[in-house]
């Protein structure tokens, strides 16, 4: 495996660009229009916080799962892991999905690229149900995901057994996305909130080895916020991604805020010169997102908070990172309309 170095003297006359010149523009990547709850501050709240945090486009997800509010539960709980009680999956989520996207004017529907989630990943009838929401609506799906496979706690409140992202109903899925050009987002932890070793990559790596005409999204890069609670930092990521984006060009990786730190910017707020490097190294496979659910007011802030990564960057890799790849993992159809 080639080892990622990045001299003291690049790191340093990357980040002494002329940095403060520039104006990025964004795609936000990750993004759920509703919380589980399936409740959202709506459209309009959304399109004034993109005016304000120059994000030209968006991911546009629901959310596959819906939270329950338990009979013995006194308070309503305002996020999956405020009680004990169990999510069940959702698939009316698309529905306000579509439903927010036809309200849209004309004018503004090209910003935002629909996600179709809401399906159970276990059930070999997912990819039926799908290709029923395709047809029903053609041309609208533009992509399928956020997929929850492994999710820490979120799976064990979840109705069933835990999803793999190589199983058998998912396989489904991917001929499905294949046959119709669309991405797929993938929620696939890369270990438990214990284990100091990539616990479940080999459930990531059998789809992107056995379905390679799909291009696969990896949410966060297989960490999450509770992964980081309890290991703070996963040392041997950098060098699982290194060797996985040489084997496998069909993965994308999903830099939602969670990766900020402790991965892309140390304790100081300064770039981490072997992520620099990394990026650098693979221009056209990192995408940025805020993953922020069903409230929009944080989106600036996640946006703007990748700014001193991105001013590290070569000024044209940046620039890809922050807007361009998000939209170069689309449907062929969709990037020829962007194109226009």
């Amino acid at each position: 495996m080639r080892v990622l170095r990045l001299s003291f003297a690049l790191f340093i006359g990357l980040a002494a660009g002329n940095a403060s010149a520039r104006d990025y523009r964004y795609s936000d990547a990750h993004l759920h229009y509703v919380d589980f709850f399936q409740e959202s501050a709506g459209m309009d709240v959304l399109l004034k916080r993109m005016a304000e945090s120059k994000v030209d486009h968006v991911m546009f997800s629901g959310i596959p799962v819906a939270k329950k509010w338990h009979e013995d539960e006194p308070k309503r709980p305002r996020y999956y892991a405020g009680d004990d009680a169990n999510a069940y999956w959702y698939s009316a989520t698309d529905t306000l999905i579509a439903h927010a996207y036809k309200q849209l004017p004309a004018a503004q529907r090209q910003r935002f690229h629909p996600f179709l989630s809401g399906f159970n990943p276990n059930d070999k009838n997912a990819d039926a149900h799908i290709r029923r929401m395709l047809e029903l609506d053609p041309g609208l799906w533009q992509g399928i995901g956020e997929v929850f496979t492994r999710h820490d706690d979120l799976s064990a409140l979840i109705h069933g057994e835990v999803p793999r992202a190589n199983n058998e109903a998912l396989a489904r899925v991917y001929h499905l996305a294949a046959e119709y050009d669309l991405p797929v987002m993938l929620h696939s932890n890369i270990t438990s909130k214990r284990e100091r070793n990539p616990l479940y990559l080999q459930e990531l790596e059998d789809p992107l080895r056995n379905h390679p005409h799909v291009r696969f999204i990896w949410a966060h890069a297989g960490t999450s916020m509770e992964i980081h609670r309890h290991q703070e930092k996963l040392d041997f990521l950098l060098a699982t991604l290194q060797r996985m984006l040489e084997e496998y060009p069909n993965l994308y990786i999903d830099l939602s805020w969670t990766m900020l730190r402790p991965y892309l910017l140390d304790e100081q707020g300064k770039p981490n010169a072997e992520w620099l490097h990394l990026v650098s190294s693979y221009p056209a496979r990192f995408m940025l997102g805020s993953d922020v659910v069903g409230r929009f007011d944080s989106m600036g802030e996640y946006m703007s908070g990748f700014e001193p990564f991105l001013d590290a960057l070569p000024e044209d890799v940046a620039h890809k990172v922050a807007r361009d790849n998000f939209l170069s993992v689309l449907p062929r159809k969709v990037q020829a309309e962007l194109a226009k």
